[in-house]
């Protein structure tokens, strides 16, 4: 459902999110921890910084953090920033637009099902912030970022 580079983002900007607000993180350093490919990871966070949700200095002294409080980032935010409105609104059968959003298009065979599901998804996106994650992460052993 959501693409790599948007999952790379997320578990990214959580860790992010967990130092302190103005610490600075090089990008060798965030994918070694993570265990994600820098050169990959590298391109997505300089997406989220023309974003304006994360800061990139450059230098030795250079990396990324997080520029929002991480309570106002919500996880609809960075997939917005990433993959695009597309999995808030593209019909998972067809090309494009769902009906819901498109009334000139024939419903697929799981459209109802299916925009209930993209309805509470949304939902779920739009409500859950980065700060909500870290909180979450941070209390339990069982999540890893």
């Amino acid at each position: 459902m959501l693409s790599n580079s948007c999952r790379y983002g997320i578990r990214a900007i959580i860790y992010l999110a967990g130092k302190a607000p103005d610490h600075k993180t090089g990008i060798k350093q965030i994918g070694a921890d993570l265990n994600l490919p820098a050169p990959f990871l590298g391109k997505i966070l300089q997406q989220l910084a023309r974003q304006k949700i994360l800061k990139s200095m450059k230098g030795p002294n250079g990396g990324f953090s997080i520029m929002k409080d991480p309570g106002t980032i919500t996880l609809y935010d960075i997939v917005i920033a990433i993959d695009g409105e597309d999995t808030f609104t593209d019909c998972i059968m067809h090309d494009g637009p769902c009906r819901c959003i498109d009334r000139t298009k024939k419903p697929c065979p799981i459209h109802d099902d299916y925009g209930r599901i993209r309805s509470e998804l949304t939902e779920l996106f739009r409500n859950r912030t980065i700060l909500d994650l870290v909180q979450k992460a941070s209390n339990t052993d069982q999540i890893t970022i």
